[in-house]
């Protein structure tokens, strides 16, 4: 008899074991942030770091997250001209775009998603530069300890207006877009 009870106790601690949920720290030297702004004839493009980050997921479903971006490691990967490299990195720095003195991060936090399909899955989070906090939705891609996803970011959403045709007119070629992208690689421990 307790043998059985031995077993019985053995399988249910195993069982919700399975069931609870799975914290993981992000590895933000494995994981990257790369961004890509467009213009009227042009792009730039670059790197951010991840300060810091967490998953937590349960029966195939990533419950939360959050995340930390150090504004402050934006990088420039495309104009090799060492003068313009840091004429474009000030100007992204400056508030004409994230104000980074002010604001030294910006976060992520995952509020919901979807359970993950054939390595897939829908999420929304709240995404907050310059201290503005605004919904987003985007599809997360899962293999094995590694996360990665897409954001398209409408800056004028966080009151980054420089060159932005919703608050300036007659930008002509000068006009810089609204929707920047972020691809993210999360690589976890």
């Amino acid at each position: 008899m307790k043998t059985i009870t031995y077993l019985f106790a053995v399988i249910f601690t195993l069982s919700s074991l399975g069931l609870s949920a799975q914290s993981q720290q992000v590895n933000t030297e494995n994981s990257s942030i790369h961004w890509l702004g467009k213009k009227i004839g042009g792009q730039h493009d670059g790197f951010i770091e991840l300060a810091s980050g967490q998953l937590e997921e349960k029966e195939g479903r990533l419950v939360s997250g959050s995340f930390v971006i150090d504004m402050t490691s934006i990088s420039n990967t495309d104009l090799t001209d060492a003068g313009y490299n840091a004429k474009l990195l000030g100007h992204l720095m400056s508030d004409d775009f994230f104000g980074v003195e002010s604001f030294p991060t910006a976060t992520l936090t995952l509020m919901k998603a979807s359970t993950f399909k054939d390595g897939k899955a829908s999420a929304n989070g709240d995404l907050t530069i310059k201290g503005i906090t605004q919904p987003i939705t985007f599809d997360i891609v899962k293999e094995s300890n590694s996360y990665s996803t897409t954001l398209k970011v409408d800056r004028s959403k966080f009151n980054v207006k420089y060159g932005s045709t919703s608050f300036f007119e007659s930008l002509g070629d000068k006009a810089i877009d609204d929707i920047f992208t972020l691809d993210i690689e999360l690589a976890v421990n």
